[in-house]
């Protein structure tokens, strides 16, 4: 695992650094001042700690603060935005997991955690965060990160008892893991729901329900995220946004906009400024 690129963009009001990537977590450290995303959600817990600064977010309904010594925990394909509190801006680091890694970890038979609020002060939770980020530009051994995955599922866990996490039952880890799977393997094409009932045995509609409830997320939605995941690399690699968008498999550059978008709170273009300077 390499360590953080230099990547942060010296541009009015704000910074991304990337930390290379491991398997379905995606770590940055960034600063913004004003406003920094607008609505958006993505199909991934988005988990971390607030350096300094205030980090201000819309969330379920209400208006809430990070502060330092806080852990945020926003839930899979739940709407959100992100502006600074103060006019000193927020420094921040955060990770982006994928809700199957909480899945297996927790043994693939719950619905997700959910923090209410989406701020924490629980230890166990802000230990387990840190495990992950403390150190940004140092990379995580195979096992070490392995580790650090099931202790934040617990602690995850833990912190969201309180929200009534509760067994699903009946449901069909097996099938809804194939057919994530097979989307993530087939991103850049079309998927049907037939299509995965066929791949994976199960009536479509369960399958559908299931999936949703195992992973936060509809089926189309993950294949959605898949293609935005692909176009970021492509465009972090040079490639031009229109021609990242087509090899992803988007329609055309109004389509891959208007995803990313709503995904990521920023356009593709002021993501590149922010990454790559």
């Amino acid at each position: 695992m390499g360590a953080v690129e230099d990547l942060s963009a010296s541009v009015t009001g704000g910074w991304i650094n990337l930390a290379s990537g491991m398997d379905g977590c995606e770590r940055i450290e960034a600063f913004f001042s004003g406003q920094a995303y607008e609505p958006h959600r993505h199909d991934t817990y988005a988990i971390g700690r607030t350096i300094s600064g205030v980090q201000r977010f819309h969330y379920r309904g209400q208006v809430s603060d990070g502060f330092p010594g806080n852990a945020i925990v926003l839930h899979p394909d739940e709407p959100h935005d992100g502006q600074a509190g103060t006019e000193d801006g927020f420094h921040y680091r955060m990770i982006y997991l994928d809700p199957a890694l909480v899945q297996k970890a927790l043994g693939g038979c719950r619905s997700l955690p959910f923090v209410p609020g989406g701020v924490s002060d629980d230890p166990r939770l802000l230990k387990a965060i840190d495990d992950i980020v403390a150190h940004m530009s140092e990379p995580m051994e195979a096992l070490q990160y392995d580790d650090a995955v099931f202790d934040l599922a617990r602690a995850l866990e833990a912190a969201g008892s309180s929200a009534g996490v509760r067994r699903i039952a009946p449901s069909d880890y097996r099938a809804a893991d194939t057919a994530r799977q097979y989307i993530r393997d087939v991103a850049g094409e079309g998927v049907s729901l037939a299509e995965l009932e066929r791949v994976t045995g199960q009536d479509r509609w369960k399958l559908s329900r299931d999936f949703r409830a195992l992973f936060g997320t509809s089926p189309y939605r993950h294949l959605i995220l898949r293609r935005l995941e692909r176009a970021r690399a492509a465009i972090i690699a040079g490639q031009p946004l229109v021609q990242a968008a087509l090899n992803a498999g988007f329609a055309d550059q109004a389509h891959f906009t208007r995803h990313f978008r709503n995904a990521f709170g920023i356009t593709p273009a002021r993501w590149r400024t922010l990454v790559q300077g």
